[in-house]
């Protein structure tokens, strides 16, 4: 009777010690797996990602819009927008550290917009016959503000997009487009006073924030 407990006992420790084994190697295993591949091949650890999984579930959209009225082109703005977060995917480490990281998504996106732009204005020159109609916009909720945005000059309107849109700061305007405030109010002043006069009344680009209460004094 005593060898058959002996070996019950020694059988129950091999089974005990198979069991710690297994669970070890499954708990490596899920270490291994939390590594998130990004596109280039690089791979991001499951904290960073949860944390950019975070700020795209937070900002993509507003971004997208942000970009399609600066655009004028709602499938381009969608375009870019997808475009500047694999991007900053790809580089959230730093990214994340910025003071706007929103503002350096945008800048991403408008430049990538830009080069696709241009891309496409050769072809056009190529294909002049086929190019007609190419861009035809789609319809935004407020025609009004969409038509009197469609007036400015683009530098004025990514400015008033950002401004009153996005709710950035004039530093943080600034920053995102890599021109100086005092540029930033200068184009402020004048793309409002052209809405004023489209609009006749430019209330609805009150910002909501009250970060700044002299954003136009100089």
């Amino acid at each position: 009777m005593s060898q058959t407990m002996e070996a019950l006992a020694d059988l129950s420790r091999q089974v005990t010690t198979m069991d710690a084994q297994a669970e070890e190697e499954q708990v490596t295993e899920d270490r291994v797996s939390e590594d998130v591949l990004v596109p280039g091949g690089d791979k991001l650890p499951a904290a960073e990602h949860r944390n950019f999984d975070t700020f795209y579930a937070a900002h993509r959209d507003q971004i997208a819009r942000a970009l399609s009225l600066s655009l004028r082109n709602p499938d381009l703005g969608a375009e870019a927008a997808d475009e500047a977060f694999v991007r900053a995917c790809q580089r959230w480490a730093e990214v994340s550290t910025f003071s706007n990281p929103q503002g350096w998504v945008y800048r991403v996106g408008m430049n990538w917009a830009r080069s696709w732009l241009r891309r496409a204005r050769r072809e056009r020159e190529k294909r002049p016959l086929l190019a007609e109609g190419e861009f035809a916009e789609d319809e935004i909720v407020d025609v009004d503000l969409e038509r009197a945005l469609g007036s400015l000059t683009p530098t004025h309107r990514t400015v008033v997009v950002a401004r009153f849109f996005m709710e950035w700061s004039v530093d943080e305007t600034a920053e995102a487009l890599g021109i100086r405030p005092g540029t930033v109010k200068s184009r402020l002043s004048r793309a409002l006073s052209q809405l004023a006069g489209e609009l006749g009344d430019s209330s609805k680009l009150a910002p909501t924030s009250d970060q700044e209460d002299n954003d136009l004094e100089f």
